[in-house]
């Protein structure tokens, strides 16, 4: 089967209308064989993190990073794609024949696979991702988009003070980490499903 990458656009409100897609500051690529649309956010930003791993709450509140996603409390299906995310490489004619919606923003692509962006390591050579693992996605969103909303929720919770700009860096980590400790929720430091039911954004 031959799949065609369509032109992208930094264009606000384009719509790619053979595909439903929609591309505002995010480069969207999306195969013919596409079902349903998904909205590119506006947030031109690499999201930052860390590969497998989760954190404590010190008794300062700053994040530190102990888990490798081992144990009973990220046993559950809700965890299944963290904890077997593994980092692959491959060229970006790889990612469009195997992956549905491809999203770009900051430099880097992330591919949907099973309600979870991925970062799609070597699509752009030599682009390092801050964040490698999976965020569960929702309501069509892509990344960026999903973690400006939890960035907003938790600053609203009263957990976040820096910037919404939709990168997953140590300030919105530790924010994460901090809701999931009050909350009783696994202590992922990530952008997982039941944190973002917890939010309300799910």
């Amino acid at each position: 089967i031959h799949h065609q990458s369509l032109n992208t656009t930094h264009h606000n409100s384009t719509v790619l209308r053979q595909n439903h897609v929609r591309a505002s500051d995010s480069h969207v690529a999306v195969s013919p064989r596409r079902s349903s649309g998904f909205t590119a956010a506006h947030h031109n930003s690499a999201t930052n993190g860390l590969k497998n791993s989760s954190v404590n709450r010190s008794s300062d509140r700053n994040v530190r990073i102990t888990n490798n996603w081992r144990g009973s409390r990220f046993s559950g299906h809700q965890y299944s794609a963290f904890r077997n995310y593994h980092r692959h490489y491959h060229n970006r004619n790889w990612y469009r024949n195997n992956h549905i919606v491809i999203v770009f923003f900051g430099g880097g692509g992330y591919y949907w696979n099973s309600g979870y962006w991925y970062p799609a390591w070597g699509y752009n050579p030599g682009y390092s991702y801050g964040y490698d693992g999976p965020i569960y996605g929702y309501n069509n969103l892509s990344p960026d988009q999903v973690v400006v909303n939890v960035q907003s929720q938790l600053q609203r919770d009263g957990y976040y003070s820096g910037p919404i700009d939709g990168d997953l860096g140590p300030m919105t980590r530790q924010a994460i980490a901090n809701f999931q400790t009050d909350r009783g929720l696994a202590v992922t430091s990530a952008v997982d499903q039941p944190t973002l039911s917890s939010l309300g954004l799910v």
